[in-house]
C-alpha cells in the first residue's frame, strides 16, 4: 500500500495546487469512520450551524426590509412627500398659482393646496381629537393610502356629500357609515359677545384602514372648499401637498446641503413664498429605529455564522491531531507542506461552502414560500400566528434584496475560510520526526 501510495504523492508534489489526491484525501478524512465519529459529528454540527446562520440571516434580513417598505408605504401613501407651508402661519394666498408653479418641477407628480387643522369631533359613543384635512376629492383619490386602503367602508364617489374618516377614529366615536360626525371649531364666529364656537354635522360617507394606527386614529378628510368655510379661511389654505415620483430622492434630514435634489428644485419654484418639509423629516425618528433595529439583527445574528466557524477550527483541529501520524507519513513520502495545508483547508472550505449553498437555498425559498408557510402553520395550530389587530398588518411582510443575500453569503464563506487557515496551517507546520515519535 505504501509503495502504491508513494509514487501518487511524489506525482501530486510537482502537480499544481488543489490535485486529485489532495481531493481524495481530504474525502477520506471528511467521511465518517467508526474510530473519528466524533469528529464527523463535530463536522455535521459546524454545517448544519452555518447552514442554519445563512438561512435565518436571510430570511430576518428580508423580514426586516418588508416591514421598512410596507411600513414607508404606508405613510407616504397616506401623506405629503414634501409639505410648502407659509412664512405666515395659515395664510397661503395666491395657492393656485404656488401649486400650479409647484407641479411644473420635474420629479413631482402632483401639487394640492390642503387645509390641516387639529379638530374635536363627537359622536355616538363620546368625544375625540383628530387631524382635520380639508382636500379636493381629485386630490384624495391620488392618496393610495386612502383610496386604495387596507380595509375600507363606503367610498370617495360621495367624498364632496360628507366626511372620510378613519377607522381608528370611527370606533373611538362608535361611528358606523351613514353616521353623523360633529365638527366644533373653537374659533368660530366673531359677534359683539365674543367668539362663538362653530359645529356642524357631517355624514360619513368613508371609512378607511390604512394600517397604521398614527393614521386611522387620527386623519379625518374634509373636502376643501367645506373646510374653507367652516374654518373662516376663504381662498386661502395652509399648505401646499407635493407628491414626487420617488418618495426616496427626497433629501435626508442630516444632509448637509440639499444642491441637485429634488428638494431643491420645488424650493427653487417656491421661492420666497414658502419653506419646505419633507415626510422624512416628520418621520426621522421612526425610520432611523428601523435601520437601527435592521443593523442590530443583521450583528447577532451574523454571530450564529461565527459560531459554526468556531466549530470548524475545533473539529480541524482534532481531526489533525488524530491523523498526525498519517500527515508525518505522507510528508515522508513526497507530500509538500502546501499539500498538506490545502488537504486541511479544502475539509473546512467544504464545509463552510456547502452549509453556505444549502442555507442560502433555504433561505431564499422560505422567503419566496413565506405566505403559503404562514398559511401551513396558520392551519396547523388552528389560529392566527400574526394577528393584524395587533401588528396592523395582514401578512408577513417579507422584501428579498440581493445585495443581502450577497452579503450574507460572503460573510460565511469568509468566516469559513478564516477558520479553516489555522488549522490547515498547523497540520503544514507539522514535523514528520516528532509526530513518528510519540505513535
Amino acid at each position: 500500500m505504501a509503495s502504491d501510495a508513494a509514487p501518487a504523492a511524489a506525482a501530486s508534489s510537482g502537480a499544481g495546487p488543489f490535485s486529485r489526491l489532495e481531493w481524495m484525501i481530504a474525502w477520506r478524512y471528511l467521511r465518517a469512520r467508526r474510530r473519528e465519529g466524533v469528529i464527523s459529528v463535530i463536522a455535521g454540527f459546524s454545517l448544519a450551524g452555518i447552514t442554519l446562520g445563512v438561512a435565518t440571516l436571510i430570511i430576518v434580513m428580508a423580514v426586516m426590509n418588508g416591514f421598512r417598505v410596507e411600513l414607508i408605504d404606508r405613510i407616504v401613501g397616506a401623506q405629503a412627500h414634501v409639505t410648502v407651508l407659509p412664512y405666515d402661519r395659515g395664510n397661503l394666498e395666491g395657492y393656485d398659482a404656488l401649486a400650479a408653479d409647484v407641479a411644473t418641477v420635474p420629479g413631482v407628480v402632483r401639487a394640492a393646496p390642503v387645509i390641516e387643522k387639529q379638530v374635536p369631533l363627537s359622536g355616538p359613543s363620546g368625544n375625540a381629537g383628530a387631524l382635520l384635512r380639508g382636500m379636493a376629492a381629485s386630490d384624495i383619490r391620488q392618496l393610495s393610502g386612502v383610496s386604495d386602503p387596507e380595509a375600507a367602508q363606503g367610498s370617495l364617489d360621495r367624498f364632496e356629500e360628507g366626511i372620510a374618516i378613519g377607522a381608528g377614529v370611527a370606533r373611538t366615536l362608535g361611528l358606523a357609515l351613514g353616521d353623523r360626525v360633529t365638527l366644533l371649531n373653537p374659533r368660530g364666529t366673531v359677534t359683539a359677545f365674543g367668539v362663538i364656537p362653530k359645529t356642524k354635522a357631517y355624514e360619513v360617507v368613508y371609512i378607511f384602514r390604512i394600517g397604521m394606527s398614527q393614521f386611522d386614529n387620527a386623519l379625518v378628510f374634509l373636502p376643501l372648499e367645506e373646510a374653507q368655510t367652516f374654518f373662516n379661511m376663504p381662498h386661502r389654505v395652509d399648505q401646499i401637498e407635493v407628491m414626487v415620483e420617488d418618495p426616496d430622492t427626497v433629501a435626508d434630514p442630516t444632509a448637509q446641503s440639499i444642491v441637485g435634489t429634488i428638494d431643491d428644485r420645488i424650493l427653487s419654484a417656491v421661492g420666497d413664498r414658502g419653506f419646505l418639509w419633507s415626510w422624512k423629516r416628520a418621520n426621522g425618528s421612526f425610520i432611523a429605529a428601523l435601520d437601527v433595529e435592521r443593523a442590530v439583527m443583521f450583528i447577532i445574528l451574523s454571530l450564529i455564522i461565527l459560531v459554526a466557524a468556531l466549530n470548524i477550527i475545533s473539529g480541524l483541529i482534532m481531526l489533525v491531531k488524530d491523523k498526525g501520524r498519517d500527515i508525518a507519513i505522507l510528508r515522508t513520502m513526497g507530500l509538500s507542506k502546501g499539500a498538506v495545508l490545502r488537504v486541511f483547508f479544502i475539509c473546512g472550505a467544504f464545509i463552510g461552502v456547502v452549509g453556505t449553498v444549502v442555507g442560502c437555498l433555504l433561505g431564499v425559498l422560505f422567503v419566496v414560500y413565506i405566505q403559503e408557510i404562514q398559511a401551513a402553520v396558520e392551519w396547523v395550530m388552528g389560529g392566527q400566528v400574526w394577528d393584524p389587530q395587533i401588528r396592523f398588518l395582514t401578512r408577513v411582510p417579507a422584501h428579498m434584496v440581493p445585495s443581502d443575500v450577497i452579503i450574507t453569503v460572503t460573510i460565511a464563506l469568509s468566516l469559513s475560510f478564516f477558520a479553516t487557515w489555522y488549522p490547515a496551517r498547523r497540520a503544514a507546520r507539522m514535523d514528520p520526526v516528532e509526530a513518528l515519535r510519540h505513535e
